[in-house]
């Protein structure tokens, strides 16, 4: 996580975005969908838990208004109002019938888990988002326009040789608008996920790792704590999922098999969905992230984040040298340096996805009137873990206050 002063003549443009936006949304869907009407997003599986509702919307959500080039900030904040509108309405129609427990499960896994229907939720919410759009044509509230810092991120991430992408990345510049936070602290989130053996674990902390750490209570003075707490819930949330029926069926209908020994557990070695919080590993594979905060005096050059496809053949030591490289070249732009980062990793033979994000803290410009900030010591906290069967890449945290 990251925070800045906002930019008023960015703020500005944006404004005028926003009306243009409204009115082509509108015209495209010009009254809410009807039961028969197709969704304009792909479901997230059959069922959600009511505790995995809010951040699956949200992921619906911003997928699909930044689809349509919606202003972030606007997009965040339209879809923070709907999500609380839908929430605060009685869901009791979504449900569905409760699986069955095991007879073994741990006494404090027993608590009634309340299963919805992903695609009801789905129409409803997108209901809710047009409704709250609709209302805001004609008068976008001020929280709706708050000036935010602007953040020049550059995001390059490719399959490389590997069959599969199975990393993935969040850019969440409107941090503050999508959880209606008001403090003086200017937020924004930057993660990057890298799955290994499959996907899921990746895509499940993708989406519900933010979501959780608004939730926490330490977010306004211990980021880092609340980052802890919100790997730890993601972790819970997501054994809990593997153990589904539904998961179940998936990996048995492709051909597997699922037994119950200290988990569910695919082909009797590994965990259903290559879970993050692999219970037959610990305590030698952790569920417990490495987290750090420090507060930004404004000095910063950049924060890099990257998978270990890029890490794995280029030490921290020559990141540096290697942004201020693409810099000189490219005259101060750096809007393509994760792009030469990814090709200088895959030249050096590397086989596995690669993602790689930069996000300039300062100008670049100024970085090279200023020359190089040292000769490697990144101006940035790096953190990497493995979760698990194959979540890495912890988030960087640094929060300053305005």
């Amino acid at each position: 996580m990251a925070s800045g002063a906002p930019q008023n003549s960015s703020q500005m443009a944006c404004d005028r975005e926003i009306p243009g936006f409204l009115n082509a949304l509108l015209q495209d869907f010009p009254a809410p969908l009807s039961l028969e009407s197709p969704l304009p997003w792909k479901v997230p599986g059959t069922v959600l838990s009511q505790e995995e509702v809010e951040a699956e919307l949200t992921d619906l959500a911003m997928g699909f208004l930044g689809s349509r080039n919606a202003p972030p900030t606007f997009a965040a904040a339209v879809t923070h109002e709907a999500i609380s509108q839908l929430l605060q309405t009685d869901l009791s129609e979504f449900k569905r019938l409760p699986e069955q427990e095991e007879e073994d499960e741990e006494e404090e896994e027993k608590a009634l888990v309340i299963f919805l229907d992903a695609k009801g939720l789905a129409r409803s919410f997108f209901n809710w988002l047009w409704e709250v759009c609709s209302r805001w044509q004609k008068q976008v509230p001020l929280t709706a326009q708050a000036p935010q810092r602007q953040w020049l991120v550059s995001i390059h991430a490719i399959r490389n040789t590997r069959r599969k992408m199975e990393d993935r990345h969040v850019s969440l510049p409107a941090f503050n608008h999508l959880f209606g936070l008001s403090d003086s602290v200017h937020r924004a989130y930057f993660a990057v996920f890298d799955g290994h053996g499959g996907v899921d674990a990746a895509r499940y902390a993708s989406v519900h790792v933010h979501t959780n750490a608004s939730h926490q209570l330490e977010l306004l003075t211990d980021p880092a704590a609340a980052l802890k707490k919100a790997f730890r819930r993601t972790d819970e949330m997501f054994l809990r999922k593997a153990k589904r029926e539904d998961e179940k069926a998936r990996i048995e209908a492709l051909g597997g098999f699922v037994s119950l020994m200290d988990c569910w557990r695919v082909n009797g070695t590994l965990a259903v969905s290559r879970a993050i919080g692999d219970v037959f590993q610990k305590p030698y594979v952790s569920g417990e992230a490495d987290a750090a905060s420090r507060e930004l005096t404004g000095s910063e050059d950049y924060l890099l984040l990257a998978c270990d496809g890029f890490f794995d053949v280029v030490p921290h030591h020559e990141v540096t040298g290697l942004v201020h490289g693409h810099l000189l070249r490219q005259k101060g732009s750096g809007m393509h340096v994760a792009e030469e980062l990814v090709a200088v990793a895959r030249d050096r033979g590397s086989h596995d996805n690669i993602t790689v994000m930069v996000v300039f803290l300062r100008d670049p410009l100024e970085l090279l009137e200023g020359g190089v900030q040292g000769t490697g010591d990144a101006q940035a906290d790096v953190g990497s873990q493995d979760l698990s069967t194959g979540l890495s890449e912890l988030e960087i945290n640094a929060s300053q206050r305005s």
